[in-house]
């Protein structure tokens, strides 16, 4: 029999992390690599998955503090992993000997051997939601996870996002919140919307199209 579907076959020999297709992410497992939990789809051979949560004490304590961070679980052994996440667009990115920090809401796996630690934006107190983000160092690979194929914008001048759209950004940038409370309702996609994370330096940010999954629909009694 003949399909296009049969032909995405041919990565499962690649090794590494690689995208199996624009919505998965194939890890050719032989040691351990760190993904989100629950974006586990399938699996082949013989791998372990271990909770790990944020990853630390410090990294822990600043988790239970705001309620974010990364939720994270380890996977170790050998074979092919596979992960994605609600079927959200999913991008590769190669760090070498660099920095680059991820919003928590769109990291999907990266590898172990990137240092990484969970770092507050300046001035973002809990109206605008603690505003906590992972950042990323070292020689290795991050998988992200976003809705569609994120713009980047060439950061040279102010430049301000929505906290749910910014994806990534350079780590070198000096990054703050500003307010835009009377303007709320007027701009941005959402309804009374009252901060951006605002941008200054040389450098970049990935933004995606969307502000991201909505909330879950309460349960009807």
């Amino acid at each position: 029999m003949r399909s296009p579907l049969f032909d995405e076959v041919q990565e499962s020999q690649q090794r590494g992390m690689v995208l199996q297709n624009s919505k998965m992410l194939k890890v050719g497992l032989d040691g351990e690599v760190y993904a989100r939990q629950g974006s586990m789809v399938a699996y082949q051979g013989d791998v372990d998955f271990a909770y790990k949560g944020s990853g630390g004490l410090g990294k822990f304590f600043k988790k239970s503090l705001t309620g974010e961070g990364l939720p994270l679980m380890t996977v170790s052994g050998r074979g092919d992993v596979f992960f994605a996440r609600d079927a959200w667009d999913i991008h590769v990115i190669d760090l070498e000997g660099d920095s680059l920090t991820v919003n928590g809401e769109n990291v999907l796996a990266f590898e172990s051997g990137l240092d990484w630690d969970i770092k507050r934006v300046e001035g973002a107190g809990l109206g605008a939601g603690g505003l906590f983000n992972t950042v990323f160092t070292g020689t290795g690979r991050i998988a992200v996870a976003c809705h569609g194929t994120p713009v980047l914008l060439q950061v040279d001048q102010p430049t301000f996002v929505d906290t749910q759209s910014a994806v990534a950004w350079a780590t070198s940038l000096k990054t703050g919140v500003r307010s835009t409370a009377k303007a709320g309702a007027l701009i941005g996609r959402g309804s009374g919307e009252a901060f951006q994370l605002a941008f200054e330096g040389q450098g970049f940010v990935l933004v995606q199209a969307s502000e991201g999954a909505p909330p879950a629909a309460s349960a009807q009694g």
